[in-house]
């Protein structure tokens, strides 16, 4: 509740002086009977402040208060909020080559803690429009754009290696990503690629694919997946069944780079688990959705809140002064 008019609450200060004017006898008093000495009225104690009179007084008191807060218009409101919120649309293009097996990212191999990474960042994206395109020798898309990030979550934990037949198509994976953005009408449009190898599969050149994001506004995070040097990677063999075998990690950073550097965006190295945690968080302050919230509020006046008690005062005050507390002319 609010008061529109607030200046009338000025108006209670000189009702607390009549309050205490009309306590003490010095108004309201009525000369019913006069006398030649008032020494008499004084023993008798006629100056005293009786029950009656303090009653009336609180009486009038309370509905000149209740008067002046009807005056001062009190009003009730009741609000509605109005957000209007840019999204951002993100695809996550995500490598599924037989190399994301490596065991450098302990405890478990490289797809692993990239699906992990990325479930937690995609819970934290609770207003943007969310896809998800994985890529190997080929390139599919996992799951289009959408809000239901259950629906994505549940896609991203199917993703398995071998899905697709081997090798790392960038160029096309980065393609696919862009075609499921290029007809967004959202204000900022993103990929974030992950991949651990260097382009030798698909028909689209990576750099290529960097231009087609260029031209759709489309602003690319790449990801290199994997640590500096030499790790194990687990294969199968059919005599020994699975073994491991140590291959050194190849990933062209250049041209990670570039394609980054092209479109706007930006190129990180993630060697561990949580290297690459921190740049899925990096990624999440750098593209922020904007939501703005406008507050409407509709006010009613409730002036009979105070109003009507006021005549319920003065009428019991009528009863009490001319009913009960009656005086002897």
């Amino acid at each position: 509740m609010r008061f529109a008019d607030p200046v009338y609450f000025l108006l209670l200060i000189p009702v607390l002086v009549f309050f205490f004017l009309h306590l003490s006898g010095k108004i309201g008093r009525e000369a019913v009977l006069r006398f030649s000495s008032v020494e008499l009225v004084k023993r008798s104690g006629g100056k005293k402040l009786t029950v009656g009179r303090a009653l009336s007084s609180l009486f009038r008191l309370a509905v000149l208060t209740l008067l002046v807060f009807a005056m001062a218009r009190p009003q009730t409101g009741t609000g509605e909020d109005k957000s209007t919120q840019q999204v951002v649309d993100i695809v996550i293009s995500l490598d599924v080559s037989g190399s994301m097996a490596t065991l450098d990212f302990q405890p478990d191999n490289r797809l692993v803690a990239a699906k992990l990474e990325a479930k937690r960042f995609i819970e934290e994206r609770k207003n943007d429009r969310l896809g998800l395109v994985i890529f190997a020798g080929q390139s599919f898309t996992q799951c289009p754009l959408t809000v239901d990030h259950k629906a994505i979550l549940t896609l991203l934990d199917k993703i398995q290696l071998g899905m697709l037949e081997d090798g790392t198509a960038i160029g096309l994976g980065l393609a696919s990503a862009v075609n499921r953005l290029k007809d967004s009408e959202a204000k900022t449009k993103i990929v974030v690629l992950l991949t651990d190898g260097v382009n030798n599969a698909g028909e689209i050149d990576p750099l290529t694919a960097a231009e087609l994001a260029k031209q759709f506004k489309v602003r690319v995070y790449t990801i290199g997946v994997g640590k500096e040097g030499m790790s194990y990677l687990p294969i199968e063999d059919p005599r020994f069944g699975t073994r491991l075998l140590k291959v050194e990690t190849q990933i062209d950073e250049k041209m990670m780079d570039t394609i980054a550097r092209k479109t706007g965006g930006s190129y990180f190295r993630a060697q561990d688990s949580r290297a690459l945690r921190e740049i899925f968080k990096e990624i999440d302050k750098l593209e922020k959705t904007e939501i703005k919230v406008e507050h409407a509020m509709h006010y009613e006046e409730r002036y009979f809140w105070f109003l009507w008690p006021a005549l319920w005062v003065l009428l019991a005050e009528l009863v009490w002064t001319h009913l009960i507390f009656v005086k002897i002319p």
